[in-house]
């Protein structure tokens, strides 16, 4: 008889393994999906991974139901870094099967294997490609000639330097050998205006694949990728190196520095940027890492030999990187010159560059109308009831909002605890700096760009693109601005509040810092003019604020090394964080007291903690964490092994059979 094992999305460990019917044996192949019977539900639909003729001892096997598929809808290389993702990233493998396919694909219903018709081959890439400087030439060469040491290249380019026309001619290059391209991205955001321009140049090659398609969009996508005509690139974002590639010879992942493309929650907490270099390793393909200012594990892979490193220092026309001013906001506010968030310098300039027909982005990372409301007499501040965070106030809306769980509650008209009804916004946030603005520059035309601004389908690409054309004068946005975006006329950028994104407490705070300043910086003055940055922080004399002004990777990165290896944080080691939730705080403290101390018991002084994160209740969980800093010669499956069993050793204790267990590895 033959026998089945079937992967399940739930997160249970291991495989569940059925009986194939006869009827069914001509057709069952892995990577086929199956309709079987589970647990208390009637059916749920699985994955074939292997088929055996090994009967289960002492156990009842069932039936498989359906099976779905003529052929397999998963390629065995699928299967196989679905089981790499759940053993490096402690999850199951039933997590990574949930998020990998389309939702679609999930349901139980049998499939036609997707009608492709009116799909049409193009026999060249159009003739529209753009030119290449001096200075493109070289690099292009110099990726070429790395790539045939090392299969990992990092082009740390400046901004503005032409990155995405070096990669136009190495995609084309790979599509004339008959070759798969995946370009990836960190933010949907980024995909409007780059896809237009690869467009021009690959037509109907090209696909895109990111969750603001529909179930039904994603689900043509995955099933062309099967066809015998697939795109020939797939431009997306982390979710696209879930898709089936044949032929892959070649992977871009552009602002590779990118926070993004680590998935936080839920499982599978997996880096796309680390999984893309495995397939592509796997598949024996080509990888080019992009970005001005590379992660730091990235540039130390770099330096140290791991990748190669090509770098591109000038901009594209040779125009200037932007002149960045320092503002003294502390000096200002002791004068007593500071507009609420606005120095008299960022003011000045903004009014010079409207009045020449430029345009301005102003940097604010906190959105909403202000960080939360205080009673100026007793100190009462609203806080969110499921999480330990004040909430915001959101003007617009009349709103308070917990950013966490998405609480919200009307702005009360007085203090609940002495009765002042004079209640006070305290901090600014986007949405406070728009309004600000208009008064300032009524006659402006002035757009935000936030998450609360861009949570219909179309609305980045609204606000992108009335920008992009003229329409927009001022953009006042969060992080969002900061990204990879190529506007003409922007002269000035503001950043407003430089010192906050400092003092986070995680040793990555002024890496972040710095990519993000540099990042918003590199929107100024993108073609024939120098642009302006007005920098306002409370604290002039950090030595980072002088690393931005003088686009000064090298030191940042020197800084930091000497840091890190001081204080054992990546990349010197890896880290693994074991986060533990429950209902009750006294729960969790003594489940975290107890896992820290068998953790200990394994591995030693590796094992820091337990402690609270910065935020240490959401959704009316409390929360503990330990920290894990692990050699990276220690062996990875005995680690694993380990932990896992820590992890089922506590849940089968009844004090803690309602509480959450999981694990974040190389956490950001």
């Amino acid at each position: 008889m033959t026998f089945v094992d079937v992967i399940l999305p739930v997160p249970l460990p291991g495989l569940f393994t059925y009986a194939l019917p006869a009827s069914l044996e001509s057709q069952a192949q892995a990577g086929c999906r199956v309709v079987v019977p589970f647990g208390n539900k009637k059916v749920t639909t699985g994955v074939i991974a292997r088929l055996h003729d090994q009967e289960p001892v002492g156990v009842t096997v069932k039936d498989v139901v359906e099976i779905l598929d003529d052929t397999p809808v998963i390629l065995s290389s699928q299967l196989s870094l679905w089981q790499w993702m759940a053993d490096y990233y402690l999850c199951t493998i039933g997590e990574v099967f949930k998020a990998a396919l389309p939702a679609k694909m999930k349901t139980l219903r049998t499939s036609s294997l997707f009608h492709l018709g009116g799909i049409r081959e193009e026999s060249a890439v159009r003739n529209a490609f753009p030119v290449l400087s001096p200075a493109q030439l070289s690099a292009l060469t110099a990726i070429k000639e790395s790539w045939q040491r090392l299969p990992v290249c990092l082009l740390h380019g400046v901004t503005s330097s032409g990155k995405t026309e070096i990669y136009i001619h190495l995609i084309a290059e790979a599509i004339a050998h008959g070759e798969q391209v995946l370009y990836l991205l960190p933010e949907i955001v980024l995909t409007s205006q780059l896809t237009d321009r690869l467009r021009a140049v690959f037509g109907e090659r090209l696909g895109v694949y990111h969750s603001k398609f529909t179930d039904k969009q994603r689900e043509e996508v995955w099933y062309r990728q099967l066809s015998d005509q697939p795109y020939d690139i797939i431009v997306g974002v982390r979710s696209s190196v879930f898709l089936p590639f044949q032929r892959l010879g070649l992977v871009i992942v552009d602002e590779e520095h990118e926070v993004n493309f680590k998935q936080q929650d839920p499982a599978p907490r997996y880096h796309a940027r680390n999984v893309a270099i495995l397939m592509a390793t796997r598949a024996k393909a080509r990888v080019l890492l992009g970005t001005a200012t590379p992660s730091l594990e990235s540039y130390y892979n770099a330096r140290t030999g791991k990748y190669g490193l090509v770098t591109l220092k000038e901009r594209f026309g040779q125009v200037l990187l932007p002149e960045i001013e320092i503002v003294d906001v502390k000096e200002l506010r002791r004068k007593r010159m500071m507009t609420g968030p606005f120095s008299p310098q960022l003011l000045e300039r903004m009014r010079s560059a409207l009045d020449s027909g430029q345009q301005v982005i102003l940097f604010q990372n906190r959105r909403g109308y202000a960080t939360h409301i205080q009673c100026p007499v007793c100190g009462w501040v609203p806080h969110c009831p499921h999480c330990d965070v004040p909430l915001t106030l959101h003007a617009r809306s009349g709103r308070m909002t917990c950013h966490y769980c998405g609480f919200t509650a009307e702005i009360p008209a007085r203090c609940p605890a002495c009765e002042n009804e004079q209640l006070r916004p305290h901090g600014f946030g986007t949405e406070r700096i728009e309004e600000d603005i208009c008064t300032f520059f009524p006659e402006a035309r002035i757009a935000r760009m936030d998450l609360d601004t861009t949570r219909t389908r179309n609305a980045y690409e609204s606000i992108i693109h009335d920008f992009s054309s003229g329409k927009t004068d001022i953009l006042v946005g969060t992080q969002m601005v900061t990204k990879g975006l190529d506007f003409e006329r922007v002269s000035v950028v503001g950043i407003l509040s430089a010192d906050t994104m400092l003092h986070q407490p995680d040793f990555r705070a002024f890496e972040r810092s710095f990519q993000m300043m540099s990042q918003v910086s590199g929107r100024a003055g993108r073609r024939q003019q120098r642009g302006i940055v007005i920098l306002q922080a409370m604290d002039v004399t950090l030595p980072l604020i002088h690393q931005i002004v003088d686009n000064d990777f090298d030191a940042m990165y020197q800084d930091q090394m000497l840091q890190r290896r001081q204080f054992t944080y990546p990349p010197f080691t890896r880290l693994i964080f074991v986060y533990m939730k429950h209902r009750h705080a006294s729960v969790v403290d003594m489940l975290a007291r107890d896992a820290t101390q068998r953790l200990r018991n394994l591995f030693g002084t590796r094992v820091l903690g337990p402690d609270e994160p910065p935020v240490a209740r959401v959704q009316s969980l409390f929360i503990r964490r330990i920290m894990l800093k692990l050699e990276s010669s220690l062996p990875l499956a005995r680690i694993r092994q380990l932990l896992w069993q820590v992890k089922a050793e506590l849940q089968n204790q009844k004090t803690y059979t309602s509480s959450q267990i999981y694990f974040d590895v190389d956490p950001l």
